[in-house]
């Protein structure tokens, strides 16, 4: 196993305020305030994100990023992202962000806020920070998991969410619930954060949610398994949040001779059956379980080939 890459200085966070409606970009002070008291991010986490992973000099999956940022704030009644300022924007806090000594990996995030109470303006803004050493380490070691039931069902039939999530599952009758935008990646987290500090205080590094044994996602990334040449993943929309490093590792890999199925029914017992186990996402970009619920998960042969096939699948 290789071991976690040396860390130097990090540099600085880099922030861009991007103005939602079109305007002017430009670099922030990440050591001044910039969000206002009555903001709707601060006062009711009204708002939606995407995390890019920055590696070697440029932002990754940017593509996909983009269309679930805009099925997001469509979601939420917020004004349209205009992408070319937010890409544009991107590619300005990468130049600066490499342009400090050491600078690696970084995180990249977008951020739209249905903005100050007092003006009815959106606020947007990126910001570019480094990869933490747990996220670091955890690439390298993978992850001890545990499965857990979120704690609360959602009906997965609700208006608008098919158009956002590509998630119309068969079988549900249409619910009036309008108002629960489940698949926007939005910045209300606290339940997935209190899941993760959960699981950390009972010796696990992640979680993954279930619902009566179904696989649904981990708290902050998709779940994916390994089987011979069979990669499987839960059927994403309505209560699965679609991820876009899964989607950019099924297309890739699918080209490269794997056969990539997304499966409505995909158990725990079929995670526990399976060659090995990945926890995908943006900036972590994969995690290997270790452990699932106490149980020792095996090491695959082709753990390197896994590992750069998921890579690949990033550029």
């Amino acid at each position: 196993m290789a071991p976690v890459p040396p860390r130097f200085s990090t540099p600085s966070p880099v922030i861009m305020i991007v103005e939602p409606y079109g305007g002017s970009i430009r670099q922030h002070n990440p050591n001044l305030p910039m969000v206002f008291w009555d903001d709707a991010a601060v006062t009711r986490g009204d708002g939606v994100f995407e995390t890019l992973l920055i590696r070697q000099g440029r932002a990754c999956n940017t593509g996909r990023h983009a269309d679930r940022f805009l099925a997001s704030a469509a979601l939420l009644g917020l004004p349209t992202p205009i992408i070319k300022d937010w890409l544009k924007a991107t590619e300005m806090a990468v130049e600066a962000w490499y342009g400090h000594p050491g600078a690696g990996d970084a995180s990249c995030t977008w951020t739209l806020t249905r903005g100050r109470a007092s003006t009815g303006i959106a606020s947007g803004w990126v910001a570019v920070t480094g990869v933490d050493e747990v996220r670091l380490r955890q690439r390298v070691q993978g992850v001890s998991v545990m499965t857990s039931s979120r704690g609360f069902t959602i009906d997965t039939a609700l208006p608008g969410v098919t158009d956002a999530t590509r998630g119309q599952l068969r079988g549900m009758e249409p619910a009036p619930a309008p108002w629960l935008v489940v698949g926007a990646k939005t910045l209300n987290y606290a339940a997935n954060m209190a899941a993760l500090r959960y699981a950390r205080a009972h010796g696990f590094d992640d979680v993954i949610f279930t619902d009566q044994g179904r696989v649904l996602e981990g708290a902050t990334s998709t779940v994916v398994s390994f089987k011979g040449d069979k990669l499987r993943t839960p059927t994403p929309g309505g209560d699965i949040l679609p991820g876009t490093t899964q989607a950019a590792l099924f297309d890739y890999a699918t080209g490269h001779g794997w056969r990539c199925k997304e499966k409505r029914e995909l158990s725990v017992d079929d995670l526990i059956g399976a060659d090995s186990v990945w926890l995908v996402s943006s900036v972590r970009i994969a995690a290997r379980v270790t452990r699932l619920d106490g149980r020792k998960m095996p090491r695959p042969g082709n753990e390197e080939q896994i590992r750069e096939l998921i890579t690949g699948a990033l550029g």
